[in-house]
């Protein structure tokens, strides 16, 4: 399976909905709906998809179902608030428990709105221009630097000495989590949980296999021996072995 491509974030692209929802009746209604209110549409099946798609697409919005295959919709959400770059894009929860308690749960959870099933169509659009029309708050943006190398979270780019680097979604959060936290040491399993959202799908070769191809990635740049390989634990971003090597552009 190859990684989504990355959408540019730039003001200019029609604002991207991403829908988690599991039932086909819902997804094709949402679908029509969402394509007639003048908005590009992305689709997950149950959380774990939702939560790597949020993270890869940045969409402007995103539809939650509470009751989906796995971890709940509910669950979805805090996991969206509690991360980094998807912590301000707006969330409607969609579902058919409409009662007070569900809707203060979901709410609490960290949802935006809260939609019950059957809702109009129009309602709805009429729902999510409110919430895209709101001013989001501003945060900083928490770039990094080490070793020469630059990342910027907020626009997922990475240079080295102004050059930029070309990354998969996959290998610029494995760099970004290395560089949040430089020399120290990581074992599959945290990076499996950190970088890939702890899903059973991945086991520990996928992590071996996307260092290789971050190293890869950095070679040109001499960053490559950055990453370092603790023999029986995992790895390990060190700035001491940086070099100074120049770099091309490409």
């Amino acid at each position: 399976m190859h990684d989504a491509v990355l959408i540019d974030t730039e003001d200019f692209r029609m604002p991207t909905i991403l829908v988690v929802e599991d039932e086909p009746d819902i997804q094709t209604l949402l679908d029509v709906t969402l394509r007639s209110g003048g908005y590009e549409v992305a689709q997950a099946l149950d959380a774990e998809c939702g939560a790597r798609m949020a993270r890869e697409l940045m969409p402007h919005l995103i539809l939650v179902d509470w009751m989906l295959p796995g971890q709940s919709g509910v669950s979805l959400v805090r996991r969206l608030r509690a991360a980094d770059a998807t912590r301000e894009v707006p969330v409607i929860m969609l579902t058919g428990r409409a009662e007070e308690y569900d809707k203060v749960m979901g709410l609490e959870s960290g949802a935006d709105d809260y939609v019950t099933k059957p809702f109009g169509q129009r309602e709805l659009l009429a729902r999510i221009g409110v919430l895209l029309r709101r001013p989001r708050r501003r945060t900083p943006r928490s770039s990094l630097e080490g070793g020469g190398l630059a990342l910027d979270p907020a626009t997922q780019r990475v240079s080295v000495a102004g050059v930029a680097l070309s990354l998969s979604p996959t290998e610029f959060r494995l760099l970004h989590f290395f560089m949040k936290f430089p020399e120290r040491v990581h074992s599959r399993e945290v990076l499996l949980d950190q970088v890939w959202g702890g899903s059973s799908l991945f086991e520990d070769r996928t992590v071996d296999v996307h260092v290789a191809r971050l190293r890869n990635a950095l070679q040109d740049t001499g960053r490559h021996e950055m990453i370092e390989t603790i023999r029986g634990i995992g790895y390990r971003l060190s700035l001491r072995n940086a070099t100074t090597q120049s770099v091309a552009p490409a």
